[in-house]
């Protein structure tokens, strides 16, 4: 049983807001200002003068005494309809009455009284313990003066629910049928037998001044559930108290759920941007500047295609990295989209690191570059790579006439020379004029975008940003590094990662196309939500399905993404909708989104879809809600017998979120049916929509005597 108090003075919305309480969680309620009225109401009807400065308080205690003990009050306890009667007729609207309101206080201000009607409500309060109460033993969300400190002082939620006295004066202005009903006279009046302006110790202060009846609602919402889920918790463990049970079991038992990180507000940092022409080890650069291969590096021209910003740290300054593909003059198709790429991470970077190949010499390409670089205005770092002997110094000397200061001879693959050319580049970010970059929040949600080659993933995400932030060509395989791109979309930000297409058989590919592949999943660990693409204008194959099915394995919240949906005839969309029936059966219970990624078509549905999928991934169900709702669905359907003995589960918690992962303690094995029926109801019951579900089961036996 729980018992909730909430006190306050008039006009706060008490009676509104415990109704709608007691309601939410299936509680009994009562309203003891709703008593004290009737109390008044039965004063006056039996003949009492209320009006006199000096009533006679004996009789007026006599007279309450007596409508209860004998019977003439009865509190409806039924938050749907908290009916008051006497003598069997209801008189709900004659206690709010400007009659009764304006006599209330001196009824209510007799100490007498209040003794009287303090030990009835405690009575009220106890009885809802018992199982044939109204609430069948589940409580009660009583409300009204002294709840939190003299009627229900062991109340497991006491709240003061308060407001200043401008707004309850417009509440109850709205409420009552006189104007003499003042919050200002009735709190001087109640004042003098009770304390509710400041909260007593253990109580929990709720000012709703500045809230709506919603926010006040789901306030205490959030307190009461606290409070049971601790409760009820502790009431079904009881349930294995007679079975044995692991160091690991006490653990879970123990646990207090997961902890989630602050959101931290993105802090300026300046960004460094290394170009160079195709195969000079720009990616072999950045990858030893940030101390592992976070790069696809590949001793063939052309494998960076995309811009890729990394976060950085050098000397103890955080700074972004962005490494780009080869920078070539007079290409066409893919190259030049891949130099174009290039030339916008120049201009949106604070200083330039330029990579030339100290073994080949400088080319005409190099001194292109050097015009371009000219004619962006940006501070240049020349560093010239693979020099690794005795001679390095000499050879380098050679880059003087590029006019671009001193040139630092390093090796990338081994590191020498490295740190004088970040020091010397981070000195000129130091001087640039601003800073044009931020390191990412840590409290963007992250957002990979996977599927197999060429289905549209760097279309949807240049969509999203709306501009060309990743390379876009018919071939398939163009993505090669994760992309992250800070995008907002329906007005929040997201970082959404961009993906090289996972290939169908990773052990039979090489290269880079290899390490892209193992860069992309890691990239799908590290996300939260995976967008999963699909080209409809294509049949669904086999790899799309395994490319799906890693990413539920990786236990991510999912969205399955039907590009190019706008193309499709009436047939194709058919065609489609069978094949929702039968390949995806696995996944039914994902978050799905028909768009077109070129054009932008139903792309503002995403935000919904995402929302969604990540609510149910970090959604946690209270345990005593969990185990009553198992209870019932073993009693509907329990498992089936399996040599004579079935299976009974005892005891369940969710162990943590993200994704949403059950521990069932249970007599003995589950089959894989019924964890498929259990998954199949708990879906039915508390939604889960578009985050997979992990049950495991705990098989424990009674302890030995």
């Amino acid at each position: 049983m729980i018992t909730v108090a909430i006190d306050g003075p008039a006009g706060v919305g008490k009676s509104s807001t415990s109704r709608a309480l007691a309601k939410h969680f299936g509680l009994a309620y009562l309203d003891t200002g709703a008593m004290y009225r009737a109390s008044a109401l039965w004063c006056i009807r039996q003949g009492l003068d209320l009006d006199t400065d000096k009533p006679d308080q004996a009789a007026i205690t006599e007279a309450v005494a007596a409508s209860i003990t004998d019977g003439h009050l009865e509190m409806g306890l039924d938050p749907d309809d908290p009916k008051v009667s006497l003598d069997g007729e209801d008189v709900g609207r004659d206690i709010r009455s400007s009659q009764v309101s304006s006599h209330v206080s001196t009824v209510s201000s007799i100490p007498s009284v209040r003794r009287v009607l303090i030990a009835a409500q405690q009575a009220i309060i106890a009885e809802q313990g018992q199982e044939e109460s109204i609430s069948q033993g589940r409580g009660i969300v009583a409300e009204g003066r002294d709840i939190t400190t003299v009627v229900a002082p062991d109340a497991q939620v006491r709240v003061l629910l308060t407001a200043r006295e401008e707004v309850r004066e417009a509440r109850r202005s709205g409420q009552t049928a006189s104007g003499s009903d003042n919050v200002a006279a009735r709190d001087a009046k109640d004042s003098k037998v009770t304390s509710f302006t400041d909260a007593a110790p253990g109580v929990t202060t709720v000012d709703n001044s500045d809230m709506t009846f919603e926010q006040t609602l789901d306030t205490l919402i959030d307190l009461v559930s606290g409070v049971m889920e601790e409760d009820s918790f502790d009431q079904y463990a009881q349930a294995l108290d007679e079975y044995e049970l692991s160091e690991e079991d006490r653990a879970l038992l123990a646990g207090s759920g997961d902890a989630k990180s602050d959101e931290a507000a993105p802090r300026p940092v300046g960004v460094l941007a290394v170009v160079g022409r195709p195969n000079v080890g720009k990616s072999t650069l950045v990858n030893r500047i940030l101390g592992r291969r976070a790069a696809v590096v590949e001793d063939t021209p052309g494998v960076t295609r995309d811009r890729v910003s990394y976060e950085a740290e050098w000397a103890g300054t955080d700074f972004k990295l962005v490494d780009t593909g080869g920078w070539e003059s007079d290409v066409e198709g893919i190259e030049s989209a891949i130099a174009s790429q290039a030339q916008v991470a120049v201009g949106l970077a604070d200083t330039v690191i330029l990579v030339v190949d100290g073994q080949v010499g400088l080319t005409a390409s190099d001194e292109r570059i050097v015009k371009m670089l000219r004619a962006s205005g940006k501070p240049v770092v020349l560093a010239v790579n693979k020099l690794d002997d005795r001679m390095a110094d000499y050879t380098a000397s050679e880059f003087w006439k590029l006019g671009l200061g001193e040139p630092y001879a390093i090796s990338a693959m081994h590191g020498r020379g490295v740190g004088d050319l970040l020091d010397a580049a981070l000195d000129q970010l130091k001087k640039a004029d601003k800073t044009s970059g931020f390191l990412t929040p840590e409290g963007l949600r992250r957002v990979a975008l996977v599927g197999r080659p060429n289905v549209g993933k760097s279309s949807l995400l240049n969509q999203l940003a709306h501009e060309e932030r990743a390379v876009v060509h018919d071939l398939a395989g163009t993505t090669r590094d994760p992309v992250d791109e800070v995008v907002s979309v329906d007005g929040e930000d997201w970082l959404f990662i961009d993906t090289a297409g996972i290939k169908r058989r990773l052990h039979k590919i090489s290269g880079a196309e290899y390490y892209s592949s193992l860069r992309t999943q890691a990239a799908v660990e590290r996300s939260e939500l995976a967008l999963i693409l699909f080209d409809t204008s294509q049949p669904i194959a086999d790899q799309d399905l395994k490319v799906m099915s890693q990413a539920v394995d990786a236990g991510r919240a999912i969205v399955l993404v039907f590009n190019k949906w706008d193309l499709l005839d009436d047939f194709g969309r058919q065609r489609l909708e069978r094949l929702w029936e039968t390949e995806f059966d696995r996944v039914t219970w994902a978050e799905r989104v028909n768009l077109s990624a070129k054009t932008g078509w139903h792309t503002n549905r995403l935000a919904r879809a995402m929302r969604t999928a990540l609510e149910s991934w970090d959604q946690r169900i209270p345990t005593g809600k969990l185990n009553s709702f198992l209870g019932k669905v073993q009693a509907a359907h329990p498992h089936p017998l399996r040599g004579g003995k079935q299976p009974r589960i005892l005891f369940a918690t969710q162990a943590s979120t993200r994704p949403p992962r059950f521990v069932i303690f249970a007599t003995g094995f589950l089959e894989h049916g019924y964890r498929r029926y259990l998954e199949r109801c708990l879906r039915e019951e508390f939604g889960f929509e578009g985050s997979p579900i992990q049950i495991s089961v705990h098989i424990r036996e009674k302890k030995r005597k």
